[in-house]
């Protein structure tokens, strides 16, 4: 018996949250996380989750039948609901659950008003550089996720050999800083205190990561056990090359 009905890991890119994702999904017992609402388009949301609705449909029609359809996807058979939200997408999708719940007082009373009592969990990554020089490589490379024997999982765009751009770091750095400080910040207004998880912990420690987040569900933290990582962390010698890079340029700006 858990002691939430669904929770959201709230992240931002290249934060380990697909790892994550993967790991509670294997436990069977933890949901099956995914960006079910990630485009701010309904039109995406309902072509991702394979919604027809009927002819004239009130658009908070259509977002009931795409909550209805995210959580059937999304959750195990023990009823638990997992989410993953990337803070970009964060306004849309809360503007939309307003459509729903449009009488709640705050964005939390919206969210558990379809999910249920609700475990938010804060995944981020501490060093924003090395988040940021994996930013720019996977969307130079196409590649943005590779399996645990070496092989693509997730690739969007052809080849590439990447390039480093000090601007485009800049950029992604402010972003991930950004990210962070929003969530923080919606945090506090709403009165949340999230499960605190940190890429470099998961990195290094994944199945305990996940037997605290299993723990902190209510759920038997030995559903962990059998649970091994799928992923490979992509850094490499590129990666370090471009980190140290771009802070020697900082130090000498």
């Amino acid at each position: 018996m858990t002691d939430y009905d669904s929770y959201m890991i709230c992240t931002a890119p290249r934060s380990g949250s697909t790892l994550l994702c993967r790991l509670l999904a294997e436990t069977a017992v933890a949901g099956k996380p995914a960006s079910h609402f990630h485009e701010p388009s309904v039109a995406e949301w309902m072509r991702r989750l394979g919604v027809e609705p009927e002819a004239g449909a009130s658009e908070r029609e259509v977002v009931e039948a795409c909550i209805q359809a995210a959580r059937s996807q999304g959750c195990s058979e023990n009823g638990v609901f997992g989410l993953r939200l990337q803070r970009p997408s964060f306004a849309f999708f809360f503007s939309r659950l307003a459509l729903v719940h449009p009488g709640a007082l705050s964005d939390r009373d919206r969210f558990e008003g379809v999910f249920g009592r609700t475990l938010f969990i804060h995944l981020s990554r501490t060093d924003k550089v090395e988040q940021a020089v994996s930013c720019l490589k996977a969307e130079q490379t196409g590649l943005w996720h590779v399996a645990a024997d070496g092989s693509d999982v997730e690739r969007i765009g052809p080849p590439r050999e990447p390039e480093y751009d000090g601007q485009q770091l800049q950029a992604w750095v402010d972003a991930m800083v950004g990210y962070d400080w929003d969530w923080n910040r919606w945090f506090a207004s709403e009165a949340i205190e999230p499960v605190r998880v940190t890429y470099d912990h998961l990195s290094r420690d994944p199945q305990g990561v996940l037997r605290r987040i299993l723990d902190s569900l209510g759920l038997d933290p030995a559903a962990a056990g059998h649970v091994a990582p799928s992923l490979r962390k992509m850094a490499d010698d590129t990666n370090q090359a471009w980190v140290t890079r771009f802070r020697a340029e900082r130090i000498v700006a």
